[in-house]
């Protein structure tokens, strides 16, 4: 009877420690542990080898405007920068409205866009110098300059 007492009272002991010890938090130092694993899991769907693309493109501006953007930076809706649902991250692309002719070269910071048809999400800046910010969407082709490397910036407060 005495035994189980001894082994009743170090198993409550036991588990008041480890419940009151922190649970352990993902940091810069902890190699982007989360980021990698997910990395793992996730498929490569766009082609490398292929640098053009063509499709309808729309803006986001002030909803969006101080958040954070899928890379960790935090968006600008007068920069010059684009949401892709699947190019790497840090891709730089030429994008032409084949509307007017007008083009621009950007970055792909986010992701985007969400609604079905539209291949790009160009910040407000980006359809300000397309010059599709009344008709809200435009026809576009997009020319790869480089690849972007996928990473996440870390944003520090």
């Amino acid at each position: 009877m005495l035994y189980i007492k001894y082994f009743l009272t170090l198993s409550f002991i036991l588990v008041f420690i480890f419940s009151c010890s922190p649970s352990p938090r993902y940091n810069s130092n902890s190699n982007n542990s989360v980021k990698n694993n997910f990395d793992k899991k996730k498929k490569e769907t766009t082609d490398r080898n292929k640098k053009v693309y063509t499709g309808v493109s729309s803006w986001y501006g002030k909803d969006f405007h101080g958040n954070l953007t899928a890379n960790g930076e935090v968006y600008d809706m007068y920069g010059i920068t684009a949401a892709h649902k699947e190019f790497p991250l840090n891709t730089w692309a030429k994008v032409i409205n084949l509307d007017n002719g007008k083009s621009i070269i950007l970055r792909i910071n986010d992701r985007g866009p969400y609604i079905d048809g539209r291949i790009l999400d160009c910040s407000y800046g980006a359809a300000k110098k397309l010059d599709f910010l009344n008709e809200g969407t435009a026809n576009v082709k997009i020319e790869i300059i480089e690849w972007g490397d996928d990473e996440y910036m870390q944003h520090i407060k």
